[in-house]
């Protein structure tokens, strides 16, 4: 089987061709489970894969995060794809893509750095109180898409030297809050300066952090920008992988257009030969 692996600003997936169909739908989250565990495997935050759009659009892209999980759609991983699709001949310098929270379309800058429109907010609650072991905490909740992809939303003082451990505990409790029925991409922030903010995001499916979530970013921007402690332009997002820039449009108070914009890498082509894959 042929696969790519990608990364955009850090969050890494597999990409794999599927035009022809012949491998079902319902094999991908287990070849996810295998393919993406670090250790026995090629490793990555999650699988992509390129099918036949079915309406009017390049291509489909169906999203697997690293634990099988069905994902409703990924930022840097369709700024990924946009690279994948137009370097191997499936769209323009111009995409659209069919992913299951609805279409994303996406535009090559040059060689390395693409932009997306992500998603339109569907859903924005803000400045929620959240309890964590009878502890408040003030969250604001997003979902992108429809079906929404869940992100909270949580400012987190001195977030570069805040310690792991505890983040870690905060992100997964808030992950799996009541309070969030379909579970959360759990995005801590810090605004260092004017447009600049810095990010880190515990992402479900993966339940760990990654290096980048470009989904995770615009919804934090998407929540500065409605409370006006950013301007929504070229809004600088730090990360640990590296750093993205959010657009963030609005009309009468909604956000109206969205835009992603990031580095992609190639890393590697070639050929799966996992013994362990039951195909």
């Amino acid at each position: 089987m042929e696969f790519c692996k990608m990364n955009g600003a850090g969050n890494d997936f597999i990409i794999i061709n599927n035009m022809n169909g012949e491998i079902p739908n319902s094999k991908w989250p287990e070849i996810a489970k295998t393919v993406c565990e670090r250790h026995l495997s090629v490793g990555a935050d999650g699988l992509m894969v390129v099918e036949k759009a079915e309406g009017n659009a390049d291509f489909k892209m169906l999203f697997y995060n690293s634990d099988g999980s069905m994902g409703e759609m990924c930022g840097n991983g369709a700024r990924c794809i946009c690279r994948y699709g137009y370097e191997n001949g499936l769209a323009g310098e111009i995409q659209t893509i069919e992913t299951t929270a609805g279409i994303v379309t996406g535009e090559r800058i040059d060689k390395l750095h693409y932009r997306v429109r992500l998603n339109d907010p569907s859903i924005v609650k803000l400045d929620m109180t959240v309890h964590v072991n009878d502890t408040p905490y003030k969250c604001s909740y997003v979902e992108l898409g429809n079906p929404g992809i869940p992100h909270a939303v949580v400012e987190i003082p001195d977030l570069e030297i805040y310690p792991h451990h505890k983040l870690f505990s905060l992100g997964r409790s808030l992950r799996y809050n009541p309070a969030f029925p379909k579970g959360a991409n759990v995005n801590f922030y810090e605004i260092k300066g004017t447009d600049l903010v810095q990010e880190r995001t515990y992402e479900r499916g993966v339940e760990d952090f990654t290096y980048a979530c470009g989904t995770g970013t615009g919804s934090v921007v998407t929540v500065l920008t409605l409370k006006g402690q950013v301007s929504g332009k070229d809004v600088h997002v730090q990360m640990q992988g590296g750093e993205l820039i959010i657009d963030a449009e609005t009309e009468d108070g909604v956000i109206k257009n969205l835009y992603l914009t990031g580095p992609t890498n190639m890393v590697l082509k070639g050929s799966l030969t996992d013994d362990s894959l039951q195909l």
